[in-house]
């Protein structure tokens, strides 16, 4: 899967899922591009990917902002001559019961996972249209095929992802351009870290594999989304939960 010279913006790439799949696709030969609004951490990722002697660069801008997306593309195409790869990673939870949940926090949630998305797709489209060649990876859940009791708003940014990574799909498939999704299920991150044994237990029993993901896992699928030998898949939405939403 070698995407040698193509650059690859992961928002959200300073940490967690999106800083493996950042490190995955520069080990295929990606040059990076990683916004976020965190940026000591994706300082901090972006020169660790530079010692494996690949480029990188982080931008300070967050994917609710399409000014600040059009200027990270400005960026990129400036540095590396091209955009080839985006990977609408960036999201946030903010997890309660329905009726307890606040509309703020409905609003949020859905701003950043499925604007954002929407936001950063348009952002790069005008170029990925200009080279007649693109690779968008938007990371869904598997949350958003199963749904998740007292996460209606992440499960709802996340089907809505899937419908938006279909319809785009459609529309961009003769420029050549794909457009894909991810859903993991549950990945080892510093969310599910914080949980007991127990309730590590009772999530295992819902895999068929009998073990939480690898944030490598999700990134060894982004890669290949990402790749020339995807070149004849579009529109489809790869699980990457051991089984889980079978």
């Amino acid at each position: 899967m070698d995407i040698k010279g193509k650059a690859a913006i992961i928002t959200g790439g300073a940490q967690g899922i999106g800083k493996a799949i950042a490190i995955r696709l520069a080990q295929a030969g990606a040059d990076i591009v990683i916004p976020d609004i965190k940026i000591e951490i994706a300082d901090e990722t972006a020169k660790e990917i530079q010692q494996s002697g690949v480029k990188a660069l982080s931008v300070e801008a967050s994917v609710t902002d399409l000014d600040q997306m059009n200027l990270v593309v400005e960026k990129t195409v400036k540095t590396f001559g091209n955009i080839s790869i985006l990977v609408n990673n960036a999201g946030i939870t903010r997890d309660n019961l329905l009726l307890r949940m606040k509309d703020e926090d409905w609003k949020a949630v859905l701003d950043v996972n499925l604007r954002g998305a929407f936001i950063c797709t348009k952002a790069v489209l005008r170029q990925m249209l200009r080279q007649k060649w693109g690779r968008i990876v938007n990371i869904a859940s598997v949350v958003g095929i199963m749904g998740n009791a007292g996460q209606c708003n992440y499960s709802a940014s996340k089907a809505g992802m899937i419908g938006f990574t279909k319809s785009a799909a459609r529309e961009l498939g003769s420029r050549g351009i794909t457009v894909n999704a991810v859903a993991p299920g549950y990945i080892e991150t510093a969310m599910t870290d914080a949980l007991s044994e127990e309730q590590t237990a009772a999530m295992k029993q819902n895999i068929s594999l009998q073990r939480l993901g690898r944030p490598e896992d999700v990134a060894n699928a982004v890669a290949f989304l990402s790749s020339e030998e995807a070149s004849y898949t579009t529109g489809h939405v790869l699980n990457v939960d051991g089984g889980m939403a079978m």
